[in-house]
């Protein structure tokens, strides 16, 4: 009995040193951080514009210039409990205005926060892991020139089990990947540039395809429709096969999103509308980028 005793005590302590391990959070090296030193605001805003920052970050139903006043606040309500977007603008005491340009990166790259714990992929930086850095700093930028909002975060509600972050280790090994979702047979630049948007910086897989049990995008199903996020109906599927917009030209798609109709003149509903008022703030070139691409990939 002592030896199955000490086996079992030898075994709990070696398991609890490879998740210790394993559950490290990771940080990008400082090769990759040098490219955080020359961003500029104005191209920032397009990025600004493409991740869908004022969708989460700004009060709900804000319009014009205050879609820049990004105190956080949006509750996004998931089968794993509620998540509530925190304050992202430069105040120094509720914001990230004492972050440097390296927490950032790390924050949008590999889900990590300034005091070294997981993020939870309510944020979605599985997505934003496929931004260059170059995009990356530039929005850092862009982000330094928007209003100050004091307003303390929301903590969000979650079960027990969930609030334990560490964890969170081991579904990043799963799930977080920087290379292309897509193997694209075209070399056309136009069809990656709207590769990288859509697997990147515009998360639009974030919402569009199907999840698994432990809350990982299912990408061999890619973009072909997921549970909405109000918990109430479904996201389309928007692959270019008969169950998807198949029948949508790529000039019908760039119409849909700068205008907010579909070709069959409905309008987008729910989360869609706030999505598309930012894809309507890209020049035409990004959005026939993207249409190209959504045409580009398999049907589902």
């Amino acid at each position: 009995m002592k030896r199955i005793a000490l086996a079992l005590i030898f075994l709990i302590i070696a398991g609890a040193i490879v998740f210790y391990v394993l559950t490290i959070p990771k940080h990008l090296d400082e090769t990759q951080l040098q490219a955080m030193s020359g961003g500029d605001a104005i191209r920032g805003e397009r990025m600004f514009w493409a991740g869908g920052c004022a969708s989460c970050h700004a009060d709900k139903d804000a319009k014009g210039e205050d879609k820049f006043k990004l105190g956080g606040g949006l509750a996004l309500a998931t089968p794993f409990g509620t998540f509530h977007a925190p304050n992202i603008s430069p105040d120094n005491d509720t914001g990230i205005g004492g972050w440097t340009a390296a927490d950032f990166a790390n924050s949008m790259k590999m889900g990590v926060s300034p005091e070294d714990s997981h993020y939870y992929p309510a944020f979605p930086y599985t997505s934003y892991t496929r931004m260059n850095m170059e995009d990356v700093a530039d929005l850092w930028a862009f982000l330094q020139t928007v209003p100050a909002v004091s307003k303390e975060n929301i903590p969000h509600d979650l079960p027990l089990i969930f609030r334990f972050r560490r964890g969170l280790g081991l579904w990043k090994l799963l799930f977080l990947k920087d290379e292309p979702v897509v193997e694209l047979a075209s070399a056309d630049a136009n069809v990656r540039l709207g590769q990288y948007l859509v697997e990147g910086p515009a998360h639009c897989g974030e919402c569009h395809t199907p999840r698994d049990l432990i809350g990982g995008m299912e990408l061999s199903r890619w973009l072909a429709g997921g549970p909405a996020p109000e918990g109430d109906g479904k996201i389309p599927n928007i692959t270019p096969g008969p169950n998807g917009i198949g029948s949508w030209s790529a000039e019908e798609i760039v119409f849909s999103l700068e205008t907010g109709l579909t070709p069959e003149f409905d309008s987008f509903g729910s989360s869609m509308v706030s999505v598309q008022q930012n894809m309507a703030m890209l020049t035409k070139e990004d959005r026939q980028a993207i249409a190209a691409y959504l045409k580009a990939i398999p049907p589902h």
